[in-house]
């Protein structure tokens, strides 16, 4: 059988050494604010209860599994819907894991849905994923906003185990984010990594043997804001906001990050912001997570008053 979103040819395990798990969340507005009012799990995939450090309107979700990874045959699922006007936070207690494919190289798998009903928001920050050398993963994550909704998101990429010097030598992933508005595709990312494109890995054209591979993403802006309107005033206003991210970007990519004081790594990383069509898109490529994560968190604090009025309140999970 040939896997039809990569084209290559489906590998499965035996039924014993699968492992699979599914979550299935329903947040909704009423008279008490934004609450979980349905929350389904099958197997080692749950979240314990909602927070609210910013009052009853914006739930924090804590996404939880505890095995920590995934392994040959594995296969993740995280459905979550946002009722009309519903805010909500989610992200993760610590990273996701992709570890060695067995010899059967069966696909590790993971899924994420998200549907973001009108007038509501959501914020999916979650921690890295690392994916280990020989691994065999295909991560999906899907986003479908309805009228007025808005989602500010970032994924981080660790191909390999930078701080041990391991690479993901041998890994096969393919890795896609997409955001649609009202069913229309507005963003979509991909990135493969197999033995025909492993060259790219090390071309300048291409990843330049840099290990962290991370995106951001805010919007869409109403067209009364900076980056939605389109007059020469809201694109002068455009352009001073990312100058600005650019200044605390280059603050922090000279400074070193956890662990990799003194490295001469930590300068060669490389960082951008731009505007795509009604989204905010920032990206990072080089050696830390961390350091990516410290980034995204900057650009989130200044994009969230604008996108949701709301100052930034950091899940306090960021801290354990």
């Amino acid at each position: 059988m040939t896997d039809v979103t990569t084209g290559e040819e489906a590998v499965s395990s035996p039924a014993h050494l699968n492992w699979h798990a599914r979550l299935n969340l329903r947040l909704q507005l009423g008279p008490r604010g934004t609450r979980l009012v349905h929350n389904e799990h099958e197997g080692p995939l749950y979240v314990q209860k909602p927070f609210y450090p910013e009052g009853d309107e914006l739930a924090h979700l804590y996404v939880l599994h505890p095995p920590g990874g995934l392994v040959s045959g594995d296969r993740l699922q995280l459905d979550v819907e946002v009722g009309n006007g519903a805010q909500t936070l989610l992200t993760t207690p610590g990273a996701g894991r992709v570890y060695r494919a067995r010899a059967d190289r069966a696909l590790q798998h993971q899924l994420n849905h998200f549907q973001v009903g009108a007038g509501s928001s959501l914020e999916w920050l979650p921690l890295e994923t690392i994916i280990y050398p020989n691994a065999r993963t295909r991560l999906e994550t899907r986003v479908d906003l309805h009228a007025g909704a808005r989602f500010i998101g970032w994924e981080v990429t660790s191909l390999g185990l930078p701080a041990c010097k391991l690479d993901a030598q041998e890994a096969e992933v393919s890795q896609r984010l997409t955001v649609t508005c009202e069913g229309e595709p507005v963003f979509v990312e991909q990135f493969h990594l197999n033995a025909q494109t492993r060259r790219l890995f090390n071309a300048m054209a291409g990843m330049q043997a840099k290990p962290i591979n991370a995106v951001f993403v805010a919007g869409p802006f109403a067209t009364d804001s900076p980056f939605g309107a389109k007059s020469e005033e809201s694109i002068q206003r455009a352009e001073w906001i990312a100058q600005q991210n650019h200044h605390h970007s280059e603050a922090l990519l000279n400074s070193a990050g956890p662990g990799m004081a003194g490295e001469s790594l930590v300068g060669e990383s490389l960082v951008g912001l731009s505007q795509v069509g009604d989204f905010v898109v920032g990206r990072y490529l080089g050696h830390c997570s961390e350091q990516a994560r410290q980034l995204f968190q900057r650009w989130w604090a200044q994009l969230r008053p604008q996108l949701l009025a709301r100052l930034a309140c950091p899940p306090r999970i960021w801290f354990t």
